[in-house]
């Protein structure tokens, strides 16, 4: 018990391994010095506990309660506090890195990874650099600042070999790692082939390069500096430097490939999920274009039940022949010639002249047959078509009217629908199927496509297309899933 009075579980320099204490009380419980490796701590109560001088790696502290705990001291490799409360915790002293795993050896890894692993190596690596590097300044000095033309001569013929065993090391490495990626699986049996290869390779093109231009300026210069002792070096020696040199290529080639292939992979399913997305996104305006139409053309056939059964007739059998129409197209499939998109308007305007009779003339204009065969979004004039006559012609009690014109212009396709009714307001909202042609416009062609709301010089509805888009689309036609 403590000062309060209060339970106390002390289990001081205690070895508890692999133990499961989730969702424990442990308020106030000791387990300094303790060994507490791999513990599940999930959701445990460890206010006021103390952990110090313990070894915790690979702990899980999921979601417990550290608040005013003193962890000072303690070694928390890999040790998982997500969603733990650590309010007022004591932490001094303790170390929180990331255990090396071979198999994530990289090089953002080394650059990374804080544990005395990743520093050995980044600390090695950085000695070998400034060591080839201050290797270049001497021998550059040498030559730029020697009085001594046999000495000259030698480095000058060492330079150059150097220069040339790294090409060739580099354009060898090349055309080996090809090889050695389709038929040996094992990375360190890649490793170990690659560097005989370079051993031998690198040996015959050193024998090569003394025999032609070397063994004049070798011979003069061990007679002149007989007692310099790297003439007692071996061959081999000198061969670590190509080895080396290869197996860094390589290894920086392979992560190299990794991470390009991680990002073109994360691109693609991007990809796919931005094109579900946009297809999610075509359903949802086309599932909601239909209802509405529907719900509209079921109110006008109400409204002349009784006052005129004939033209009630007339009006359900053009509103079958419509859903026939619209409903034997394939839904997956968000576009349609402008032939067809014609013919659905000029159906359901005989449906509503059925209702408004002499109130309403429609025409349609094509200045280019050719135009008919164009592949645009589907159910894109419908709603505009029926916009015109609930905001236009039903206001008026005059004749109303209303033209469809379809032209191109500067390499873009327009697409106007014009009628006599009442002027837009300037501060008019879009309704519903401007806001869904305007949304489907975007998804499908981005900034290639817009929609405009005119009164002058005449009241229209105008959806511009690029031409060129329209052409792409017609050529992938398959881009969005099905």
């Amino acid at each position: 018990m403590d000062d309060k009075g209060t339970k106390r579980l002390r289990m001081t320099a205690s070895s508890l391994d692999g133990r499961d204490f989730s969702n424990m009380d442990l308020e106030n419980a000791d387990f300094s010095f303790s060994s507490l490796k791999d513990i599940n701590f999930d959701g445990a109560n460890l206010r006021n506990a103390k952990l110090r001088f313990a070894a915790l790696d690979r702990t899980t502290f999921r979601n417990s309660d550290l608040r005013n705990a003193d962890l000072s001291f303690s070694s928390l490799t890999d040790v998982d506090l997500s969603g733990a409360k650590v309010e007022g915790a004591n932490f001094s002293f303790t170390s929180q890195e990331k255990s090396f795993n071979w198999r994530d050896f990289n090089l953002i890894g080394i650059i990374q990874n804080q544990g005395w692993i990743g520093t050995l190596i980044s600390v090695t690596l950085g000695a070998l650099i400034l060591y080839g590097i201050n290797a270049i300044s001497y021998f550059t000095a040498e030559i730029s600042f020697t009085n001594e033309p046999v000495r000259i001569k030698l480095y000058q013929y060492l330079v150059s070999q150097n220069v040339i065993a790294g090409v060739f090391t580099i354009l060898l490495t090349q055309g080996i790692i090809v090889w050695l990626d389709v038929f040996i699986k094992r990375t360190f049996i890649k490793h170990l082939i690659l560097s005989i290869i370079v051993l031998i390779f690198n040996n015959l093109l050193s024998i090569g390069i003394y025999l032609l231009f070397g063994t004049t300026l070798v011979s003069n210069y061990k007679m002149l500096y007989p007692n310099e002792s790297a003439h007692n070096a071996p061959w081999y020696w000198y061969m670590w430097g190509p080895i080396i040199v290869a197996n860094v290529f390589y290894f920086l080639s392979r992560e190299g490939k990794q991470i390009s292939r991680k990002i073109s992979d994360q691109e693609y399913q991007l990809l796919n999920l931005e094109k579900l997305k946009t297809r999610a996104e075509l359903d949802a305006l086309q599932a909601r274009i239909n209802p509405h139409f529907l719900y509209n053309s079921l109110n006008s056939i109400a409204s002349l039940v009784h006052e005129d059964p004939d033209k009630a007739e007339e009006m359900t059998l053009l509103l079958s022949k419509l859903f026939r129409y619209t409903t034997g197209r394939k839904t997956n499939d968000y576009f349609d010639t402008i032939e067809n998109e014609l013919e659905m308007v000029a159906t359901y305007l005989q449906v509503e002249k059925v209702r408004f009779g002499d109130r309403l003339r429609f025409n349609v204009e094509v200045t280019d047959p050719a135009l008919k065969e164009l592949q645009v979004p589907k159910f894109i004039l419908q709603p505009i078509v029926e916009n015109a006559i609930k905001h236009g012609v039903s206001k008026m009690a005059d004749q109303g009217q209303i033209v469809v014109r379809i032209y191109e212009e500067n390499d873009w396709l327009h697409l106007c629908v014009h009628d006599n009714g009442p002027a837009f307001p300037d501060t008019m909202g879009a309704g519903y199927g401007i806001r869904s042609i305007q949304d489907k416009l975007k998804l499908l062609y981005g900034e290639e496509a817009h929609l405009e709301l005119h009164n002058e010089p005449r009241k229209s509805v105008n959806i511009s297309i690029q031409k060129s888009a329209i052409v792409q689309n017609d050529q992938n036609k398959y881009a969005i899933p099905t």
